[in-house]
């Protein structure tokens, strides 16, 4: 339920969000269940990202949109990308950030709070500089978040073999070192991102709340871990609530996207196929497959005999083997871009082969979806373990010595979760955490709770 426009705001937040999409659609889903309780929220963007923003699916009702000017800082020499893209990023946020919330404070309902992603932690002594307080939001899992504490604490020890050694940590389960983030244990790829994530716990004690996307139930240990260190709050699964909990009427999308091509509607399609009969494929907005694992990705469903869904972004279309888009037209179907909530709540889809990226992992949990993970780098690993071997609710795609996901390793891993008793155990397990994960949000549960505590909090803050 949105408010109405007789009833008075009680408070107002200001939401920085990190600009990628998988950062963006879990964010935005918070900021809409604040609406709903009569927060005001204000999504500040810079002038270089909102040119890129598709609004189709979002009101301008729902929250406003302040953009400030880019600043790109000049006179410094520096050839990574990523760094100048974080300099840059963060000299236009703390430039902008003081006006806007000056421009707030005579309305009558000034700034009380900002909304930040993680991986800007700096984002907090930038609110606490103007006088309002810092609510930091992890879009990631909260085991992931706590590899990345302890690297930033320095009591993360890394075996010198993949192969060998368990590595614990509290609240985990035990892991080898593929299944950590990539970025934990590769120091040499991406070196600025990795410095980022590691950074995110900089700031973290500063900030007056602490928000996760994962419910309590999913991560309970860790969470429990967790909580030790900081006062935190479990808010997820934040995805539209049509699909999981239909509190908010009408809202069947995220609302935002960075640059998406627009979505390409298969449902006639699958409305003409048996329950559980269709596997979705996709590797989300950022994951590049090289040609030859493309060409084995493309033979395995093929050899599945199983009718499939791929999404396959434009960059990647040419590394699609010769004459594949037209042979597979009887099972499969190849899409650029597609409203992926809309696909996994449909009865014909039976697996999803992923990325593990945790906004998919998530969405398939929430909705009951098995897996077959394919993990390609970052968090992604460590939630293909957890989605293996804690929730239980499919199975890894194994990687062969070449680096590449063969097509018989595609089709073994299909067969066994769409397919005989391990299958079946799959899917309950799946349908187990769609319930808890409907529970959790739904009104009185553990992570309505927290939005309702992070809402009542903001309203009482001076």
């Amino acid at each position: 339920m949105e408010p109405s426009q007789e009833t008075p705001e009680k408070s107002h937040v200001l939401a920085i969000i990190f600009p990628l999409q998988g950062h963006l659609n879990p964010a935005i889903q918070l900021c809409k269940r604040l609406v709903a309780e009569q927060i005001r929220v204000t999504l500040l963007t810079t002038a270089s990202t909102s040119r890129t923003i598709q609004r189709e699916g979002f009101s301008s009702d729902c929250m406003a949109i302040e953009i400030i000017p880019d600043i790109n800082v000049v006179g410094e020499d520096n050839s990574d990308m990523f760094e100048v893209f974080f300099r840059d990023y963060k000299a236009s946020i703390t430039h902008g950030v003081p006006q806007i919330i000056k421009k707030y404070d005579n309305t009558g309902i000034p700034i009380k709070a900002i909304l930040y992603d993680s991986a800007s932690p700096w984002i907090v002594d930038v609110a606490h500089a103007n006088g309002v307080k810092g609510a930091v939001f992890f879009t990631q899992n909260c085991a992931v978040s706590s590899i990345f504490y302890h690297l930033h604490n320095g009591s993360l020890e890394l075996p010198s073999d993949q192969g060998c050694g368990e590595i614990l940590l509290p609240g985990l389960t035990a892991m080898k070192l593929k299944d950590l983030p990539s970025l934990a244990y590769d120091t040499n790829s991406y070196k600025a991102i990795r410095r980022h994530l590691i950074d995110q716990f900089e700031t973290c004690g500063k900030a007056e709340w602490r928000l996760f996307n994962t419910f309590d139930k999913l991560e309970h240990e860790v969470l429990k871990w967790m909580a030790r260190l900081y006062p935190i709050l479990a808010i997820g699964p934040s995805i539209p609530s049509m699909y999981i909990d239909k509190r908010l009427q009408n809202n069947y999308e995220y609302g935002l996207n960075l640059s998406a091509p627009k979505a390409e509607s298969c449902l006639q399609w699958l409305d003409n196929k048996q329950d559980h009969s269709v596997i979705y494929v996709s590797f989300g907005s950022l994951a590049n497959l090289d040609q030859k694992q493309m060409e084995e990705l493309a033979w395995g469903l093929t050899d599945s005999g199983c009718s499939f869904i791929w999404v396959v972004r434009d960059p990647e279309f040419t590394k699609l083997p010769q004459g594949f888009t037209s042979s597979p037209s009887k099972k499969g179907l190849i899409l650029k871009w597609c409203n992926q909530l809309e696909v996994l709540s449909h009865r014909a889809v039976g697996c999803f082969l992923t990325h593990c990226g945790w906004n998919s992992t998530l969405e398939a949990l929430s909705l009951g979806v098995p897996m077959v993970a394919m993990p390609q780098w970052t968090d992604q690993t460590t939630n293909a373990k957890l989605v293996v071997d804690v929730w239980q609710t499919g199975v890894r795609a194994e990687i062969g010595e070449d680096g590449i996901v063969k097509k018989e390793e595609i089709v073994a891993c299909v067969k066994e979760v769409m397919e005989g008793d391990k299958g079946n155990e799959t899917r309950r397990n799946a349908l187990k955490w769609k319930d808890l994960a409907r529970d959790a949000i739904s009104k009185g549960g553990s992570s309505d709770r927290n939005i309702m505590k992070f809402v009542m909090e903001l309203v009482n803050s001076n």
